[in-house]
């Protein structure tokens, strides 16, 4: 079955089965190998990506279930080679351990910053349910923290140009 979608600002047509795990279109037919496979039950969320602006985890989501729409992997965030602003902040907290989890960290992250740009550490306790098995949730959630005082705007420059 021909599935069509936009990968990554790239439109992308598929031949493949409807019920095949967008997880593996993805590293296997298009060789992004960043959304990394974690429990398979979707679980871990090792294997987060945006559909439509929404994080998701791939390992279980058909990719039927993503025809005509927009895919962002973690190699989608730095199009231009430019860190995105969480992964920024991931270098500067020295975030990862082993970094297995971290690509669908980030893209958790940055659709939660999207949706709550000044959370708390409650939000994020209650927000990110990805598992990182070095346990470096400590350095994740200030990292977080950095990342939303960075893209936060500076008091009284809310309408300059």
């Amino acid at each position: 079955m021909a599935i069509t979608l936009t990968v990554n600002g790239t439109s992308q047509t598929l031949d493949v089965e409807p019920e095949m795990p967008l997880l593996w279109a993805l590293r296997e037919q298009l060789g992004l190998t960043g959304t990394k496979f974690g429990c398979g039950i979707a679980a871990c969320g090792a294997c987060t990506v945006h559909l439509d602006g929404r994080p998701v985890r791939s390992c279980t989501l058909p990719i039927s279930a993503a025809d005509g729409k927009t895919v962002t992997t973690i190699e989608g965030l730095a199009p231009e080679g430019t860190l995105h602003g969480v992964q920024q902040a991931w270098v500067e907290h020295q975030v990862p351990q082993c970094g297995y989890c971290q690509s669908g960290m980030i893209m958790a992250v940055v659709a939660f910053l999207g949706q709550n740009p000044t959370p708390t550490d409650d939000d994020i306790d209650a927000g990110i349910t990805n598992i990182c098995r070095c346990g470096t949730f400590a350095r994740i959630r200030t990292a977080i923290h950095a990342a939303a005082k960075a893209s936060a705007p500076v008091a009284g420059n809310e309408g300059a140009a």
